[in-house]
């Protein structure tokens, strides 16, 4: 399966993979992309989100395996760091446990990976009784809150919004619920960073946790002040954060980071 994505940066430089989160696409990463321009960026849009609606059908699996081939065909040995926010940052699970040496530094942002069985049966009748509500501006913009995104990102969201099919944003909210971290994460030997809003609901806060147990290889922290959107909502602190990752300088040695975010590990 091919996918559609955008370069940027320096092609010269390592290379960096944005994954959006669902329900939005690549242009999430807007306030990423300058921060980190001397590296070979990225950003794709996932089957059935943004500018990528062939008549492929959404799943974490075969998007993993699509970015798999993305990074084999852009990497040509040069360091990899994949960035996953959401519905992106399951994803990137999967990459991780199905090619464990290929990522160098992996951040995985605000992942749910407790199946939601108890939502999941109702979310049918659900869909088909809310989908009409996305052409509407009003509650748009009551989503586009809860997921941080300004003014400046508001009519491409809405247009994105009520293109989509009910059949796609099916098959997205029911991969979302139905994931779990594969038993073969346990494998992945990249540098892994887990990060969770503390204003996020509990099921996301215990995800990041278990996401933390589940390899030797993570660490994790709780922003504060924050909800699901941490990219979108504090960049920033978002773009430091995963920079000093990166340069392996240390986050908790950032006194300044370190007034935002609370640690955890296994």
């Amino acid at each position: 399966m091919s996918i559609y994505y955008r370069e940027y940066g320096d092609k010269q430089g390592p290379l960096m993979i944005f994954l959006h989160g669902g329900g939005v696409s690549g242009w999430m990463w807007d306030k990423q992309i300058p921060y980190f321009s001397r590296y070979h960026c990225v950003v794709p849009d996932l089957p059935e989100h943004g500018l990528h609606q062939e008549s492929v059908p959404f799943s974490i699996y075969n998007s993993a395996e699509a970015i798999i081939n993305l990074i084999e065909d852009k990497a040509s040995g040069k360091p990899v760091t994949v960035i996953g926010f959401s519905l992106g940052a399951q994803v990137l699970i999967q990459i991780l446990s199905m090619k464990p040496d290929l990522i160098h530094y992996a951040v995985i942002n605000s992942a749910l990976v407790r199946p939601m069985a108890s939502m999941k049966k109702w979310l049918r009748p659900s869909i088909k009784l809310a989908f009409p509500l996305i052409k509407y501006k009003s509650f748009a913009r009551l989503q586009a809150k809860s997921l941080y995104i300004g003014e400046e990102h508001f009519k491409t969201y809405y247009e994105e919004s009520k293109n989509i099919k009910q059949a796609a944003l099916l098959r997205v909210l029911e991969e979302n619920m139905s994931f779990e971290i594969p038993k073969e994460f346990s494998e992945a030997k990249s540098k892994i960073l887990v990060t969770v809003g503390a204003k996020e609901k509990a099921i996301m806060i215990k995800s990041a946790k278990d996401i933390v147990e589940a390899n030797t290889n993570c660490f994790g922290v709780i922003i504060s002040n924050i909800g699901h959107g941490i990219p979108l909502a504090k960049p920033e602190l978002f773009n430091v954060m995963v920079e000093a990752w990166i340069l392996e300088t240390g986050l908790t040695n950032d006194s300044k980071l370190m007034e935002e975010m609370e640690p955890f590990t296994k």
